[in-house]
Order: structure tokens, then C-alpha cells, then sequence
């Protein structure tokens, strides 16, 4: 047999590989899918009648220990904060955490909410860098500002807990911009399980092109970059119809880092957060299903779909490449860590379903996907055959990539409606279906980027530059 017909014969077989594992796929979406629309229209009937009021005042409520790590945040810290002092709850502590920022974030801070120096206990259970001072606000007594060396966002988020005195503690980007009921909404699992949960993830929502007064989203609106637009759709796709459908038997892997909330003693159990990976947020949950099951204590992991916090994009094709790039990193950082947990039954479906769905299809998609954007460039100029089988391809390739978009988008029409705007509506279906024309092979190609990084040791977490979103 000549070396063409070897060639063929597994250009084939490779071709039919690519498309059986579309189609797979494009099957476990549309399950997932049908799921999140049944577990999402549901949702938002019984929040027409939840007595969120009630719970507010509510002996039940626990306090909430809110954390914000903060390096070179000085474009949105203060509206960012602002917001965090408003919110509906009844008990709770915001901690911003300096983690060695370069800019004026520190001075920003304590000029802006009048801070002091205070002596503050601090309990170091788990491990993090330096402590240089605690700051508290005259104005807000539940204001304070850890001023400490850098470390990074996990390190940061170590030192928080640190000096964190409530049970529960949230995680929040230094950018963000949260709901004023949003706590209420996030908590409300903690409080109907008896606190049988140990960690709940809640919405990302894209900030750029809202308007935002004093750390509130006042508008509602689409920005004009294709960039943004396109994330915009990718986070409806990640959070609406993903999480959900792997939230509703405890499959969850990732609570974001931008809004999540986790029971301390329990993170405490588990030594904190990992330093050595960018995927942090990540790592923490997969750590806590680890153990629980160790445990054999029952808890779960869940997310709520509307609760809101809202954060910048990146606007820059260089930094949502950075950005991209890094998030593939952190994904395999998290699985090799706990590689332990892969296949193995003792940890449920999470170690049978969960670790292998993650790295199968999250981390080993896009080299998949790259070969068959590969294939179906060379297929045209070869001829015969292959013209049929890039065919195949390009339109597996448009139902992953757009319609699979497009129903995400559909989904937040039919439950959240967080776009009021008709031509807001009319912009997301027209770009969802462009996905798979550009913006789907310009993130493969970054995440494939981060798989070669890990290849060569880059570590780096990557310069990520804010503009800033309020007003």
C-alpha cells in the first residue's frame, strides 16, 4: 500500500472521527439544553412570589464575608465597592484586598470611603503573603482594606479569609458590579438546605455599554464592539445553559471567580486557595467535591441563574487572547491537580462524568476543532471526497458553534430578559449566528495557544488592562 493511500485511508477515518465527536457534542448540549429551559422557566415562576423581603429580615440569613481582591483596579474599585455597600442584606462585611497594586487602587480607596489604620485579629489558617496594614472606613464600619504584598488572586483571596469573620464568604472581582438583591438570591439555597450546601456560583453579565451611576447598572444595553458582543453570547451560552443543566445533579466544576459564594470553614478544610495555577477558582470547587465525597457528607455545589454581578470584558483582541489563553491554562491545572479524582468511582458522578467531560471536551476540544478547521481548508484543493466530508464538517461546525449560541440567547429572551431593547435582541441573534464564521476559530486557536504555553512552562498570569465601565 503506497504512502497516498495510507495518508487517505487515515484522513478519512480522522475526518469521521471529528464528526462523530460534533455530533456528540452537539447532543450533550442539546440535553443540557432541554434541561436549562425546564429548570429556567421554573426559576423565574417562583421568583415572581419569593419572598425575598421576608428573608432579608430573616433570623435565618447568615452573614456574609465579601471579598475583593484588587490589583491595578483603579479604574473601577471605588464604583465597584459603592456597589457592594448598597446591597439588600441584612449582615455583611466587604474586605478589599491590595495585593501589591502598582497604581493609585490603594489611595483611591482609602481617600474615597476615609480610611484608617486599625489593629484587626488576624487568624492565619490558611497561607498567604504579608500583611502589611488593615485599613477600616469612618464612614462604612463594615468597610475594611488589606494592604499586603503581592502574591496574586489566590494568595489575595487566602489573606481575605484570614482576617474574614463570617461563616460564609464571597469572592468578587475588583471590577464588579453586583445586584442589589443579588446576596439575597445567592444565599436562598444555603438557607432552604439547612446549609447542606457549601458553595453557590450566581450570573456574569457584561458590563461595557451599560450605563452605570454610583456602582449601580442604571441601563441595560448592548455595547457597539463585535468583540463584546460575541462574549456577551458566550457567557449566556457558559452560565445559562452549561451550568445550570451541570448544576442540577451536582456536576459542577467551576463557580466563577467574578461571584461566588462558599462556606469558609469548609475551604479552610481544604487548605484555602491553590497559588500555583491561574485557575484558582476552578481548582477550589473540584477540591470541594473531593471533599465531600471523602467525607461521604452529601453536600452539594450548586449555581443560581439570577442573581447578577456585572464585569468588564476585554475590549482588545490582545487581551481577551491573554485572557482565553490563561482560562485553558488554569482548566488542565485544575484537572492534573486533582487527576487523582478522574474516572475513579469513589467520587461519584462527578469523578465519572464531570472530570472526564472537562478535559475530553473543555480541554481537548479545541485541538479537535482546530484539525477540522484544517481539514475543511485543505479538503476543497484535494478534491473528490474530502469536499463531502468539509462540507459535513462546516455545518457540524455552524450548529456547535451558532445555533447552539443562538438557543443560549433564546433562553435569556425566555427567563432573565435582561436586554429590554428589541434591536439589543435583534443584534445577539444576528452575531450568535456569525459565531462559527469567526469568532469560535479565533478562541480555538487561543485555547490551543495555552495548551502549547503549559508545553513550554509559561506560567504568567498576563497583564489584563481595565478601562473601566462606570460613569
Amino acid at each position: 500500500m503506497s504512502f497516498a493511500s495510507i495518508f487517505s485511508t487515515l484522513l478519512i477515518v480522522f475526518t469521521f472521527f471529528v464528526a462523530i465527536y460534533m455530533i456528540g457534542i452537539i447532543v450533550f448540549y442539546f440535553i443540557l439544553f432541554i434541561i436549562s429551559a425546564f429548570q429556567l422557566r421554573k426559576e423565574y415562576k417562583l421568583d415572581q412570589y419569593e419572598p425575598y423581603e421576608e428573608l432579608a429580615q430573616s433570623s435565618l440569613t447568615r452573614p456574609v464575608s465579601i471579598l475583593v481582591p484588587a490589583y491595578n483596579e483603579e479604574a473601577g474599585i471605588v464604583p465597584s465597592v459603592r456597589s457592594l455597600l448598597s446591597i439588600n442584606y441584612p449582615e455583611f462585611e466587604v474586605i478589599v484586598i491590595n495585593d501589591g497594586s502598582k497604581d493609585n487602587t490603594l489611595k483611591e480607596t482609602i481617600t474615597h470611603f476615609e480610611m484608617v489604620k486599625v489593629e484587626k485579629a488576624i487568624r492565619k489558617q490558611v497561607s498567604s503573603n504579608e500583611i502589611v496594614q488593615v485599613y477600616q472606613s469612618t464612614i462604612y464600619e463594615n468597610l475594611f482594606m488589606i494592604d499586603k504584598l503581592n502574591g496574586g488572586k489566590a494568595d489575595a483571596l487566602n489573606a481575605g479569609l484570614n482576617v474574614a469573620q463570617y461563616p460564609y464568604f464571597c469572592s468578587l472581582d475588583g471590577d464588579s458590579i453586583i445586584e442589589r438583591d443579588a446576596f439575597i438570591k445567592v444565599m436562598k439555597p444555603i438557607i432552604d438546605s439547612k446549609e447542606d450546601i457549601v458553595a453557590v456560583g450566581g450570573s456574569v453579565r457584561i458590563a461595557n455599554g451599560c450605563t452605570i451611576e454610583r456602582g449601580e447598572v442604571m441601563n441595560v444595553q448592548l455595547a457597539r464592539s463585535p468583540l463584546v458582543i460575541m462574549q456577551v453570547i458566550e457567557y449566556f451560552r457558559a452560565f445559562l445553559m452549561g451550568r445550570i443543566g451541570l448544576s442540577r445533579h451536582n456536576l459542577l466544576l467551576i463557580i466563577s471567580g467574578a461571584f461566588g459564594v462558599f462556606h469558609r470553614e469548609s475551604v479552610v478544610k481544604v487548605n484555602g486557595y491553590r497559588t500555583n495555577t491561574v485557575g484558582e477558582d476552578m481548582d477550589l470547587v473540584v477540591r470541594l467535591h473531593k471533599l465531600i465525597k471523602e467525607e461521604k457528607s452529601g453536600k452539594r455545589i450548586v449555581y443560581v441563574p439570577d442573581p447578577v454581578c456585572w464585569t468588564e470584558a476585554p475590549e482588545s483582541p490582545k487581551i481577551l487572547r491573554r485572557q482565553r489563553s490563561r482560562w485553558h491554562r488554569g482548566l488542565f491545572e485544575s484537572l492534573w491537580h486533582n487527576k487523582k479524582m478522574m474516572c475513579n468511582p469513589k467520587y461519584g458522578l462527578v469523578g465519572m462524568i464531570s472530570m472526564p467531560y472537562f478535559f475530553i471536551v473543555e480541554f481537548l476540544g479545541p485541538v479537535i476543532e482546530l484539525l477540522g478547521y484544517i481539514i475543511m481548508i485543505l479538503s476543497p484543493f484535494i478534491g473528490g471526497v474530502y469536499t463531502s466530508f468539509a462540507l459535513l464538517l462546516f455545518m457540524l461546525a455552524i450548529i456547535y458553534g451558532s445555533l447552539l449560541s443562538m438557543s443560549a440567547v433564546l433562553l435569556e429572551e425566555w427567563s432573565l430578559r435582561r436586554y429590554p431593547k428589541v434591536k439589543d435582541l435583534v443584534r445577539l441573534y444576528v452575531y450568535s449566528l456569525s459565531e462559527a464564521f469567526w469568532f469560535r476559530p479565533l478562541t480555538v486557536l487561543w485555547r490551543v495557544e495555552g495548551i502549547v504555553q503549559l508545553i513550554k512552562g509559561n506560567n504568567s498570569w498576563g497583564e489584563m488592562s481595565r478601562k473601566g465601565v462606570s460613569k
